[in-house]
């Protein structure tokens, strides 16, 4: 029995029929290839999955967002950086968790079983994908890079992926700046009246982050800042 290489993860992202050559055209080629160069292909494409899959997800819009919370509130460096990714990323799966799971009925399983070939497998994985990154780009975004490329699809199942992953990245970067934006309003508030008050009683050479900083934090936790920024987060993909 021929062995089936699990290579539906590493190909589900990649364009490659945008630029003229198409999945049969891969699979043909990788048909006369030894296994020994096919292990090596899947372990290159292997090291660069994660950097692939925070550009097709909600990603890049979280760990923005969180990032830029901890300048808002003085603290660039707290929460530290892994605990930010990690949180990222386990809202990202939490946010992803309704297309992967059709990923993995369509797809995953049947190829899994024996049912699909690795292109077909590929090619209904990657629709799952293009809906939920569809749905979350804007319009100006998508059109500025479909005139570029020149592109004229006529349904958006026709859109290329190499021209919808910059369209998306550059629209969910700007829908975490459009959050931040929000969240900075009353940190701005908070730093004005403390230097408004030290600046009245003369007290100059005191930095108005040393004493706005402790009133930032007990009104981000009382006005229960955490819960609302997450559930905005997740619902703006809903």
């Amino acid at each position: 029995m021929k062995k089936r290489l699990p290579i539906l993860p590493v190909l589900i992202l990649l364009p490659v029929n945008s630029y003229g050559q198409t999945f049969s055209d891969i699979a043909g080629a990788l048909g006369h290839v030894d296994i020994t160069l096919k292990i090596l292909f899947l372990i290159t494409v292997l090291a660069i999955a994660p950097s692939i899959l925070i550009t097709v997800t909600s990603f890049t819009r979280i760990v923005i967002i969180l990032s830029l919370l901890r300048h808002a509130l003085g603290t660039p460096q707290t929460p530290p950086n892994q605990v930010v990714i990690a949180l990222s990323l386990f809202l990202t799966l939490f946010t992803m968790a309704p297309t992967f799971e059709k990923i993995n009925q369509i797809a995953l399983q049947p190829y899994l079983k024996g049912k699909l070939t690795d292109v077909e497998a590929v090619e209904r994985a990657v629709v799952p994908l293009k809906e939920f990154m569809l749905k979350n780009t804007r319009k100006e975004d998508l059109k500025l890079f479909l005139d570029i490329r020149g592109e004229k699809p006529r349904s958006p199942e026709e859109v290329s992926m190499v021209t919808l992953i910059p369209a998306f990245m550059v629209s969910e970067i700007k829908t975490a700046f459009e959050f931040v934006f929000v969240i900075y309003l009353p940190f701005i508030v908070i730093d004005l009246l403390v230097a408004s008050i030290l600046m009245s009683m003369g007290m100059m050479m005191i930095p108005p982050m040393m004493l706005s900083l402790p009133f930032k934090l007990i009104l981000f936790v009382v006005s229960g800042g955490w819960e609302l920024l997450i559930k905005s987060i997740l619902l703006s993909y809903r």
